[in-house]
């Protein structure tokens, strides 16, 4: 029975999971990112960026499994970025930051990339991964001056990938998507869905072996 592993302290991720049908096992991965990125070329592109960090988390989770886990489990790792004016946004560093950045943002779109990483391990050793992401393009809406204001004093800004959500406080501001929603969110469905069959797995699979509890 394939153990479904999740490599992030993401709830909007494992959320996903959970109200698609999969209880995932949660280990975080504790990648310094920062470091990570700048081992990168400086042509790297935004699916470049988000797809290393991914494949980062996963492999860090992957070197931490117990021998039980290892046996037969599938691991999943995912990093998201906003791509806006010409610049990749993670998440906002201060307060400040985060309402500056939606300053900017508000009436305008950008593009959600999400990298993801699957790691396919079978008695204790990696039998098959693989890589790849997914942009959506996310329209702003405009927050007046004290709904902005409440929003960064939520503390929701600082916690995720360009300072707003579409399942959470910030979803009020945000005024449509193009593409997939579940990526936004943090971990795309069809885009895993994909990488799984790649890997030899199936959802069915995933469903009876990872059951909701």
């Amino acid at each position: 029975m394939t153990r479904f592993v999740l490599a992030s302290a993401s709830p909007g991720r494992r959320k996903v999971l959970r109200q698609a049908g999969i209880d995932p096992l949660v280990i975080v991965s504790g990648v310094d990112e920062d470091a990570a990125i700048a081992r990168l070329e400086p042509s790297a592109t935004p699916a470049d960026v988000t797809t290393t960090l991914a494949a980062a988390k996963a492999e860090a989770v992957v070197g931490v499994l117990d021998a039980g886990v290892a046996a037969d489990c599938v691991v999943i790792g995912c990093d998201s970025m906003l791509y806006h004016d010409g610049a990749l946004r993670g998440k906002p560093t201060t307060a400040d930051a985060a309402r500056v950045g939606w300053q900017q943002m508000a009436g305008t779109s950008g593009e959600l990339y999400t990298g993801h990483s699957v790691i396919r391990l079978r008695d204790n050793a990696i039998a098959w991964r693989g890589a790849d992401a997914t942009v959506t393009t996310v329209r702003f809406g405009n927050p007046s001056t004290a709904d902005l204001d409440a929003y960064v004093d939520s503390g929701e800004p600082a916690a995720v990938a360009g300072g707003f959500t579409l399942d959470g406080l910030g979803g009020w501001f945000v005024d449509g998507v193009d593409g997939d929603p579940s990526s936004v969110i943090g971990i795309g469905l069809p885009l895993i869905r994909r990488l799984l069959a790649d890997g030899g797995l199936s959802i069915a699979e995933l469903w009876s072996a990872n059951p909701l509890r």
